[in-house]
C-alpha cells in the first residue's frame, strides 16, 4: 500500500505507487485525487488510477446532483410547487453551469481540441440534451403514469418524483453526457497543460 509518508518525501516527478508526485506545500505534495486514490485498497486502487478522469467526472456528479437535488427541492417546495418539471430544468440548469466550470478545470483539464467558446457551446449543447434525458422521466411519472395527487397519495407522488427524476433521470443523463463530453466537447487528450492541484 502507497503510504501518504512515501509521498511527501518523493521528489518532483516521481512515482509511488502510480501516483505522480507535483509541487505542493509537502517536499512533494499529493493531489486531492491522488490524496483519495492512497486510501483506496488494492487492487481497487490500480483501477482507479487507470480511470482518474471518470473518477474526477464522478466526483463532480455528485456536486452538481447535490445542487441539483438541493435546488430542485427548495423550488418543488416553495415556488413552484405546482410545477415539478419547471423546477427540476431550473435545477439542472443552476448545476450545468456548476458542472462547466468543474469539468473544464478539474476532471477534463488536459482535454480541449475547441476553440473556448465551440466548447462551451458544445457542452451546454450536450447538457441541453442530458437536461431533456433527465427531466423525461419525471414527465413520464407525472403526466403519462399519472402518478400525482388525488390519483396516488402525497408519499407516493413525492417517492415517485424523487424516484423518476433524482434517480433514473440522473442516471441516464449522466452516461449519455460522461460518452458525449469525452467524444465531441473535450475530444483530444493532452492539449492543456497539466496543472497540479493540491
Amino acid at each position: 500500500m502507497v503510504e501518504l509518508g512515501r509521498l511527501r518525501t518523493a521528489s518532483r516527478g516521481a512515482r509511488v505507487g502510480g501516483l505522480v508526485v507535483g509541487d505542493g506545500p509537502y517536499t512533494a505534495a499529493v493531489s486531492l485525487v491522488d490524496a483519495v486514490l492512497i486510501r483506496i485498497p488494492q487492487p481497487y486502487r490500480d483501477i482507479a488510477v487507470r480511470h482518474r478522469e471518470l473518477v474526477k467526472f464522478a466526483v463532480v456528479g455528485g456536486i452538481t446532483y447535490i445542487v441539483d437535488i438541493t435546488l430542485f427541492t427548495l423550488l418543488k417546495t416553495t415556488v413552484l410547487e405546482t410545477k415539478p418539471v419547471t423546477a427540476k430544468i431550473v435545477a439542472v440548469l443552476v448545476a450545468t453551469i456548476v458542472s462547466y466550470v468543474l469539468n473544464r478545470e478539474w476532471s477534463f483539464r488536459t482535454r480541449g481540441g475547441r476553440e473556448r467558446r465551440r466548447e462551451a457551446s458544445l457542452f451546454f449543447l450536450v447538457c441541453g440534451i442530458g437536461l431533456m434525458i433527465n427531466a423525461a422521466p419525471l414527465w413520464i411519472s407525472r403526466y403519462v403514469l399519472d402518478l400525482q395527487i388525488p390519483q396516488v397519495s402525497l408519499l407516493a407522488q413525492e417517492a415517485a418524483d424523487f424516484a423518476s427524476a433524482n434517480v433514473i433521470g440522473t442516471l441516464l443523463a449522466m452516461v449519455f453526457r460522461w460518452w458525449a463530453f469525452r467524444r465531441y466537447v473535450f475530444p483530444d487528450q493532452n492539449v492543456r497543460r497539466q496543472m497540479p492541484v493540491g
